[in-house]
């Protein structure tokens, strides 16, 4: 019984990682404060545990390039 729960666990986990991926782009591409502020709340409502500079820690700053 165990592995279901930890199945479905697993599965919450992955989808929320890519909710928050997908709110991360829109707020990259966000034009305004209050767009950005918008965004940040649902991330919130998606996971409310993660803090703003958690949910911004991934996006690139504004010029730097990525390296491979």
């Amino acid at each position: 019984m165990g592995e279901f729960t930890k199945r479905w666990t697993i599965q919450r986990r992955r989808a929320r990682r890519q909710k928050l991926d997908k709110l991360r782009k829109r707020y990259t591409e966000a034009r305004s404060d209050a767009d950005r502020a918008t965004i940040v709340a649902k991330a919130r409502k998606v996971s409310p545990q993660i803090t703003e500079e958690q949910f911004m820690a991934p996006i690139p700053a504004a010029g730097a390039t990525r390296q491979k």
